[in-house]
């Protein structure tokens, strides 16, 4: 079942021995969730070659979530997760069936949990890892009793926040990092920024945009190719035009998907003037948007008119490989870096 997996090294397990015994794992290195692209087979692959992944439930019906932790299982024995939106119209169903499936881990994502929704996934077993933006979430999470947490910066791809990786770790990991596993995300592409993360307090780290290029990954090869193009600054973030509708910022490369957002937030911003939508049903079109969009461009392979999620690491990604050689390289990498600090401090 399981590959040969990628092996750690001895400097590598003095500083990130917090994130393997969290996660399970060799390789506390995380392939984010990524809706349409993080399924079942990239998953096991991550998992079974040291590293963890989650699946990305985002807006699936419940029983194929329930059908990709059963086939996740088939292809792999090692821990893996679920990343469940907090905003998505399933999401209560997404997280009872976690809690049901005893996940070794669960992931909540898009917006804060409750308390009480915490509390049901580490009855259930599971261990919690929350997202956190600024110092004032990471308290309500770690409050809220969640067991780890995972500091994106705006650099990321997809859904992001507005704070920059460089902020975040000033904010939060300094401040927490001897409180709980840490892991840190957003524009990470490169071995040697993994090892000085993990230098400076991270358990770990979570990547999306560059495990989109592995050969098991099943986006199709018109998306790949367009990250391989593309340099850092193509991948922008959306604005907010209002207050009144309230989106999260998404990162991807610049294309007509891009403006169709803008257009189609003036349209919604209409209605709710008009009295015709409710907030709730502008934030689940936009939603909507995003999932559909993103199909089409990571699925049908229309990279003109579909959304091209993607960091700002884009810039770093040159080519497909095989997940085996991304994985090495990013530990020789850390390893490797690690290694050049402590002969510089002898």
């Amino acid at each position: 079942m399981s590959k040969k997996s990628i092996q750690s090294t001895p400097a590598m397990d003095k500083l990130w021995h917090k994130g393997q015994e969290f996660l399970g794992v060799d390789l506390p290195i995380i392939c984010g969730a990524m809706t349409w692209i993080s399924d079942p087979e990239l998953v096991a692959t991550v998992s079974n070659y040291g590293g963890f992944a989650s699946l990305a439930a985002g807006n699936m019906p419940p029983e194929l979530l329930a059908e990709s932790i059963d086939e996740t299982r088939k292809l792999t024995d090692k821990p893996f997760a679920a990343n469940i939106i907090v905003i998505a119209p399933f999401y209560q169903d997404h997280l009872e069936i976690c809690c049901q499936k005893k996940m070794s881990h669960i992931v909540f994502a898009g917006s804060i949990p409750r308390r009480e929704d915490v509390e049901k996934a580490k009855a259930s077993g599971a261990k919690v890892i929350c997202f956190a933006s600024t110092s004032s979430m990471a308290d309500r999470m770690i409050s809220y009793g969640a067991d780890a947490l995972v500091l994106e910066g705006s650099e990321a791809g997809g859904h992001i926040g507005h704070v920059s990786t460089v902020v975040l770790l000033q904010e939060i990991l300094f401040q927490y990092a001897d409180k709980l596993p840490i892991f840190v995300a957003g524009g990470i592409a490169d071995g040697a920024m993994v090892g000085h993360l993990c230098m400076m307090g991270a358990a770990g780290v979570q990547l999306g945009t560059q495990f989109v290029l592995a050969e098991e990954c099943v986006a199709h090869e018109n998306f790949k190719n367009a990250f391989i193009k593309a340099r850092s600054r193509q991948a922008v973030s959306t604005p907010q035009y209002s207050s009144k509708l309230p989106v999260v910022a998404v990162r991807a490369l610049n294309n007509k998907a891009m403006d169709n957002f803008g257009e189609l937030q003036m349209d919604l911003l209409e209605k709710l003037r008009a009295g015709d939508m409710s907030r709730q049903d502008a934030q689940f079109e936009v939603e909507k948007y995003w999932i559909g969009s993103l199909k089409t461009g990571a699925v049908d392979g229309n990279v003109k008119d579909g959304s091209l999620m993607a960091g700002q690491s884009v810039g770093l990604c040159e080519k497909v490989r095989p997940m085996s050689e991304i994985l090495q390289s990013l530990v020789d990498g850390a390893d490797s870096a690690v290694k050049k600090v402590s002969l510089a401090l002898k």
